[in-house]
């Protein structure tokens, strides 16, 4: 099936709930090509323009479920600076031409790149139904199991709203390589420096990907927030609270453990980085 605009997007969901929404494909179609699963139906929104469309709205970016890495990468960079970041470690340029936030969401995979930087930056997902219209759902209640999420079986997501950024923002992964890998495991952090408040996300390293809560709270008091200094003490604790904050299980990719160790590693890295860009 395919939905001419949105309007028509969500009578289609309304009257076939268990199809499956299409737009890049690139998570999909993989599955299908697996024999992974079979949806019952699919329904493609790759020709809804609004779909394809962001804006400045009040502080935040209101990104269309429809634009591609590509463009987040090209025309985003400066004002969502960790997501373009994590977009540049999705797939292979094809996969990032076609692949979008929209599509990440809608698959919740724990595995998902862009999904700690939402949750870092406090991103809120915007899904709509024919019958109920817009529904705001804050992305750190979006994602309820491994690959499950919020979204009631008639609703479409159409849009993410991801504040600007006020502070500097990091974000790497572990893999077998820097991009065109399933993440190891990831992290994202984004300061408030106005608000003076701390954001994370962990990314497959537990059953949905995690906020490390504890860690944000003691870096607000430890981070010196003229310099974005902190001292060496105060940095490796705030490594073993992140690490402390997933749930990583063994599995064919890397060990618990060694998902621990990574994510210590890689908090502490990111606090570095952040003070070089003061």
């Amino acid at each position: 099936m395919t939905a001419e605009d949105w309007t028509h997007a969500l009578r289609i969901k309304q009257r076939r709930p268990e199809a499956t929404a299409v737009s890049g494909g690139t998570d999909v179609m993989v599955e299908l090509n697996f024999d992974l699963r079979r949806p019952e139906a699919l329904l493609d929104l790759s020709r809804i323009r609004e779909l394809k469309d962001w804006d400045v709205v009040g502080g935040s970016v209101q990104l269309g479920a429809g634009v591609s890495y590509t463009r987040i990468i090209e025309e985003l960079s400066d004002r969502l600076p960790a997501l373009a970041m994590a977009a540049r470690t999705v797939g292979s340029p094809q996969i990032r031409n076609r692949g979008t936030v929209g599509g990440n969401l809608g698959t919740a995979s724990p595995a998902g790149d862009v999904h700690p930087v939402l949750l870092a930056t406090g991103a809120v997902v915007e899904a709509e139904s024919f019958q109920r219209g817009v529904r705001r759902i804050p992305v750190d209640g979006y994602f309820t199991g491994v690959k499950r999420s919020a979204l009631e079986p008639d609703e479409l997501i159409r849009a993410v709203v991801i504040p600007t950024a006020a502070g500097p923002q990091q974000f790497s992964k572990v893999g077998t390589r820097n991009a065109m890998v399933i993440a190891v495991c990831s992290f994202a952090i984004a300061l408030d420096l106005e608000a003076r408040t701390v954001g994370t996300g962990i990314g497959s390293a537990g059953p949905t990907p995690l906020a490390a809560r504890a860690a944000e709270r003691f870096l607000v008091g430890e981070l010196d927030w003229d310099t974005l200094s902190v001292t060496e003490a105060a940095a490796a604790r705030f490594g073993k609270l992140v690490a402390r904050a997933a749930q990583p299980i063994d599995d064919v990719r890397g060990s618990a453990a060694y998902r621990r160790h990574a994510l210590e590693v890689l908090a502490i890295r990111a606090l570095g980085w952040i003070r070089g860009a003061a």
